[in-house]
């Protein structure tokens, strides 16, 4: 998939770990680990915005638009 999640990145630089994050978005630990280790397909806006809010950044700043290189070769 072209989209790469960066959930790791700003929870390392928030100082923030998984259970914490979880408690305050109100998410299940395995539902954030999903996000966080890059293997969702899909993520809610109301996710979104429950992360952006506890990390203090924007939308972009946790997803990020990658070449697919399958599709270049």
């Amino acid at each position: 998939m072209a989209i790469r999640i960066n959930l790791d990145v700003m929870m390392a630089k928030r100082k923030k770990g998984l259970t914490e994050l979880a408690g305050e978005i109100d998410i299940t630990l395995a539902n954030l680990s999903i996000l966080k280790n890059n293997k969702a397909k899909a993520v809610r806006f109301s996710t979104l915005d429950a992360i952006c809010k506890a990390l203090n950044c924007q939308p972009g700043d946790i997803l990020e638009y990658v070449e697919d290189e399958e599709k270049n070769r």
